[in-house]
């Protein structure tokens, strides 16, 4: 699988649970892509290149480090908890049994 950015990446890492790679690059952005599928499912801009980024132990954070000075830290909530607030807000619109399949909750 490939996973592309527009500049050069300078890191790439997997989360704890080798489920995820997030990647730093000069293209000023840092990816986070599914290891099965090379699907980007992700990303956190910068002014500047990106020069890392990694998992926090736990797997609830991003932290990313940029040429402008700045280090970012983002939090990763989990599918389950975005679809749980989705669903509380659109009570008639649940899941399809494929949709439930295809996210492994069947």
């Amino acid at each position: 699988k490939t996973m592309k950015h527009n500049y050069w990446v300078n890191s790439a890492s997997f989360s704890n649970d080798g489920k995820y790679i997030i990647t730093a690059s000069d293209d000023n952005t840092a990816k986070i892509w599914n290891t099965k599928t090379g699907e980007q499912m992700g990303e956190m801009k910068h002014d500047s290149d990106v020069n890392s980024a990694a998992f926090s132990p736990d797997g609830k954070y991003i932290v990313t480090a940029s040429d402008d000075g700045t280090a970012k830290i983002t939090e990763l909530i989990p599918l389950q908890e975005l679809l749980d607030k989705y669903n509380k807000l659109f009570k008639d619109w649940p899941l399809t049994e494929e949709e439930l399949r295809e996210y492994n909750f069947k």
